[in-house]
């Protein structure tokens, strides 16, 4: 069985959003957030992470990226990074657009996280100085570009170093429920009681066909944050279709259920592929996300036989492969046999 390990967001949506979207366009309904269910919304995500937030819907995972950061940092500040973050990396120049100029700074760090010696040094570089842009805000991706993911303890060092030089943190959450259902602990131990000010809930990769959620834990961001919506073109007037979404996203723990299959999968995976003694594994997957160095001819022998993944754009060697909510398990196992059989015959036999 072949199966494609490209991306989570290869995935349709779950039949549960379809129909949510489908019973939603009956009849008639507020417009621009104004309807009963986008309401309702507010209310499950309230529950969720157990404290009073503000919600602000929109369809992309970028317009949530850099719509938050917008909201935490004037045009002449810079927003503090991973060098391998999804802002540096792969947002294009929205970040720029949407915060109308602020600088994005790379900061290094292990596995792609954020080391906090070296924030502590960058939070406090020429503070007041008219001629620098002055760090405003801080991004932190979890899951992370490698697949690794932040702990409890990570993420409360890197907020106490932000919020001592007086910048707001943004979490970066495309993958959310998986990095939450790995660290087994509660939505709101990873944001608000951790200290993150801003959270963009993913969910498109995890089963919604197009709504992600702004989760505003410090309310003082939310007036600009609504103008600012508006102002870049992701206010929908019929917002209730994206609301019946994450509504369906959010009933039954579906969120939850899908987050355990993708990382189940990535489980059997990595654990099918470390047996290989040819194959190298990068960064252990702690989510649904791996990197992995190939011997020579193994990925196009893979890519032959049906397999798809992202490879090319990093070392010789190297590729992607990211599970989902509906990777099959006959066609991890299948992923994991072929890259077996190869070995054995060209570097074993």
């Amino acid at each position: 069985m072949k199966v494609a390990f490209t991306s989570d967001n290869i995935a349709g949506a779950s039949d549960s959003v379809w129909q949510a979207m489908m019973e939603a366009s009956h009849g008639d309904a507020m417009p621009y957030g104004n309807d009963d269910t986008t309401a309702e919304v507010t209310t499950m995500l309230s529950a969720l992470f157990e404290c009073d937030v503000d919600v602000f819907l929109v369809s992309t995972g970028t317009a949530a990226n850099v719509l938050s950061i917008s909201a935490m940092t004037p045009p002449w500040g810079s927003v503090l990074c991973h060098t391998e973050s999804h802002l540096l990396k792969d947002e294009s120049t929205a970040p720029e657009f949407y915060t109308g100029g602020a600088r994005f700074v790379g900061i290094d760090g292990a596995h792609a996280k954020i080391d906090p010696a070296l924030l502590k040094k960058h939070v406090n570089q020429k503070v007041g100085d008219v001629h620098s842009c002055q760090p405003s805000a801080v991004s932190v991706s979890q899951v992370t570009e490698v697949g690794s993911i932040y702990s409890l303890e990570e993420l409360r060092t890197i907020t106490r170093v932000s919020k001592e030089a007086g910048l707001s943190v943004h979490m970066d959450g495309a993958r959310f429920a998986n990095a939450l259902l790995s660290l087994g602990c509660t939505p709101a131990e990873m944001t608000w009681k951790a200290g993150v000010d801003i959270l963009s809930f993913g969910a498109t990769k995890n089963g919604t066909m197009a709504s992600e959620a702004i989760v505003v834990f410090n309310k003082k961001l939310s007036k600009e944050l609504g103008f600012r919506r508006k102002r870049g073109g992701h206010l929908h007037s019929k917002m209730r279709l994206l609301s019946s979404q994450m509504k369906a996203y959010l009933t039954d723990d579906l969120w939850r259920k899908n987050a355990e299959h993708a990382n189940a999968m990535m489980v059997l995976l990595q654990a099918g592929l470390v047996t290989i003694p040819s194959v190298k594994i990068n960064t252990l997957a702690q989510a649904n996300m791996l990197f992995c160095t190939l011997p020579e001819g193994m990925a196009d022998h893979l890519l032959a036989e049906g397999f798809a993944f992202y490879g090319g754009r990093w070392d010789e060697g190297v590729i992607r492969l990211v599970t989902s909510f509906r990777t099959p398990r006959e066609g991890v196992e299948a992923f994991v046999e072929c890259a077996r059989h190869f070995a054995a015959t060209r570097f074993e036999g």
